[in-house]
């Protein structure tokens, strides 16, 4: 076994000056809005964003907050290694007593374990890794520094791995562990060159090694530590001892030992602390720049979205528009009503004589005139919706072909997948009942409007032909014919002349604009689920003005 003191990490740091309450505070906004961050669009790159942010959250919340909370606290020192490495041996081996398990039987350790000195136990309390791991208190564990075994970090299971890359994120020492066998993989120098981007205080056990093959294994790490600037990170060798079960000989971890109980020493302690707590708020700036660059990214892709949005509805609202304008409102069932009612006992269409002048009124006809207009006013306002629903729907299945089309927008197809259809259908038939409902009731006010207008001649025939037909089916006359019913129009131009030829035009272009408004409608509801935090034009700035607060007070 093998051990450099010049190598410690403890002789590069110095003593932790006392963190301002601010400093604290700051950590704590930054992480709210770290944590509030949520990367709605799947475009290019959210998955590492994601990964980032939950990495970057766990940093924050299990290592810096707890740690500037509590200073005075125990330094945690993470053992962590791949399937086989022998963590789990290594600390009961190091505390004389079996606190985590160990075994041929992959993974062993499925649940990862604290160990601390009981003196250290109230300094531990309320510290976030301790709702996941097993705590054991334990006399052999120097006061000051508490070790824990932590999962494979390449377990089978998923949710070991993860755990075991959280434990890392609160520690303060990474203790890893690997075998003469195995340190040639990836995954330790991938751990390793993670710890060094956040300025963390690393070591290295390298464990199992054949006694024939010792110089030469040790000398190529220590090379391979070189070439990667790691050459300051402590190392120690544990020999092969062969097949066995159950603690490493004494002599064999004692180096370790010593180690951790110089390093749990007030003064060293307090240095690796402060060491690893400098390096991971100096690490926080490229990870917050980037969280920062992916959520400009997210933003721009709204941007983008909502300009296809708009420029999708432009066919959607020219087609609503010339519906109304030629008439479909009139088809079918108003067009049949209206034969009805021509030919009803109020005798709607002879209100005109041959020779144009208008028929004096009866008031019994005009009673049943009124009356008779009430199943086309009925049939006006179905019609009416059922248009505006069309035209809702149609805009609705342009949006959903265009997002999801080739070349639209990054993250368009699965942002365009996530629009609730059915709520749409709802909403649609809602908005245009009341539409609807609006434009046959503003008609007898627009009608009321007419007859108090116009020069003397124009108004005394509209007043009588109000007398003769009576607002309500005046009223229902005009929606007619702005609806396109022909016959409609015919007759207002023979009882209002230039008046009812306007009346029908003001009525039809609002029908018209509210077709076209029920288009925008859809595209509106579209983009409505754009408008969320992270989507907007500052959310980018808002996590580098955090930052920049926080890098004030460091």
């Amino acid at each position: 076994m093998s051990y450099s003191p010049e190598h410690d990490v403890t002789d590069v740091a110095a003593p932790p000056a006392p963190v301002a309450p601010s400093l604290l505070d700051a950590v704590r906004d930054l992480r709210r809005d770290v944590e509030a961050t949520s990367f709605p669009l799947d475009i290019d790159g959210v998955d590492a964003a994601r990964a980032s942010r939950t990495r970057l959250l766990d940093q924050l919340s299990d290592h810096l907050l707890p740690r500037l909370a509590e200073l005075s606290a125990p330094a945690i020192v993470v053992l962590a290694g791949s399937t086989g490495a022998g963590k789990s041996t290594l600390v009961n081996s190091l505390l004389g007593t079996e606190v985590s398990e160990a075994g041929v039987l992959r993974p062993t350790t499925r649940q990862a374990v604290i160990a601390h000195h009981p003196d250290d136990g109230e300094l531990l309390a309320g510290h976030p890794v301790l709702e996941d791991v097993k705590v054991v208190s334990h006399e052999s564990v120097p006061r000051g520094v508490a070790l824990l075994d932590a999962p494979d970090l390449d377990s089978v299971l998923e949710s070991n791995r993860a755990t075991a890359h959280r434990l890392l994120e609160a520690a303060d020492l990474w203790l890893f562990v690997t075998t003469a066998a195995r340190y040639g993989d990836a995954l330790p120098w991938q751990v390793l060159a993670g710890a060094m981007e956040r300025g963390a205080s690393v070591a290295m056990v390298l464990n199992r090694v054949p006694v024939e093959s010792l110089p030469a294994v040790r000398g190529d790490l220590l090379v391979r530590l070189r070439e990667r600037g790691m050459q300051g990170v402590p190392l120690f060798v544990v020999p092969d001892a062969g097949p066995q079960q159950g603690p490493l000989s004494t002599a064999s971890v004692a180096p370790i030992k010593r180690w951790l109980t110089m390093l749990a020493g007030p003064d060293r302690a307090r240095a690796v602390i402060a060491r690893t707590l400098r390096g991971s708020l100096g690490a926080l700036r490229p990870w917050v720049d980037t969280q920062a660059d992916a959520v400009q990214d997210q933003v721009d892709a709204a941007d983008a979205l909502r300009a296809a949005i708009g420029a999708a509805l432009s066919g959607p609202t020219d087609a609503a528009r010339a519906a109304v304008h030629r008439g479909v409102v009139a088809d079918g069932a108003v067009t049949a009503r209206w034969t009805e009612l021509v030919a009803g006992a109020g005798r709607f269409a002879h209100v005109v004589r041959p020779s144009g002048r208008i028929r004096a009124a009866r008031r019994r006809t005009t009673r049943l005139r009124e009356a008779s207009v009430g199943p086309l006013l009925a049939d006006l306002q179905q019609a009416a919706v059922a248009n505006l629903e069309r035209a809702g729907a149609a805009a609705e299945r342009e949006l959903r072909e265009r997002l999801s089309a080739r070349g639209a927008p990054d993250g368009a197809a699965g942002f365009v997948a996530s629009w609730p259809s059915d709520d749409r259908r709802s909403a649609r038939a809602t908005r245009a009942d009341s539409i609807a409902t609006a434009w046959i009731d503003g008609a007898r006010l627009a009608v009321l409007a007419a007859l108090a207008e116009g020069d003397p001649r124009a108004l005394k025939r509209s007043a009588r032909a109000a007398k003769a037909l009576g607002d309500r089916a005046l009223a229902a006359l005009v929606l007619a014919a702005a609806a396109g019913l022909a016959p409609a129009a015919e007759l207002l131009t023979e009882l209002l002349g230039d008046a009812g030829d306007a009346l029908r035009d003001q009525l039809r272009a609002e029908l018209e604009a509210h077709a076209a408004a029920q288009v925008e409608a859809e595209g509106a509801a579209l983009a409505a689920l754009l408008d969320v935090p992270d989507l907007a034009a500052d959310a980018a700035s808002r996590l580098r003005l955090r930052f920049a607060v926080l890098r004030g007070l460091t």
